[in-house]
């Protein structure tokens, strides 16, 4: 058993080149092999959104508080709230964030293939956005 204490785990702002506003994540967990687990909180204040990205073994995200936006390539913006909870298969194109007006936090859940779990794309607009 390893219990790791959330005194220990910082909340750090992400890299602005993947994301769009003020972004902060607090890393939960990452599983040692074999297992491939890694699991996050991530934090978007109001506007604030990933760009397009992939998953190579997909993504669970467990919306906690907030409202927030989804979107897959070619699929509608899709409303998010407290309790709701998103799988994006391995390889869909997408991005998640908050609403133009509340801010969203999510646990984010996905799985390590040869050490990546998640590849970054471009931007998201502020047209895709909707804002």
């Amino acid at each position: 058993m390893d219990i790791t204490h959330s005194s220990e785990r910082p909340s750090v702002e992400v890299d602005p080149a993947y994301f769009t506003g003020r972004v902060r994540r607090e890393a939960l967990f990452s599983a040692p092999a074999p297992a491939r687990l890694e699991g996050a909180s991530v934090t978007f204040e109001p506007g604030a959104r990933t760009a397009w990205h992939t998953h190579p073994l997909g993504q669970t995200l467990i919306v906690t508080a907030g409202s927030g936006r989804a979107q897959r390539e070619g699929g509608p913006v899709e409303e998010l709230r407290p309790g709701d909870v998103v799988w994006f298969p391995p390889g869909e194109k997408h991005w998640h964030g908050a609403t133009p007006t509340t801010a969203l936090t999510h646990i984010a859940l996905q799985e390590r293939l040869d050490g990546e779990s998640v590849v970054w794309l471009e931007l998201v607009t502020d047209t895709q956005y909707g804002s």
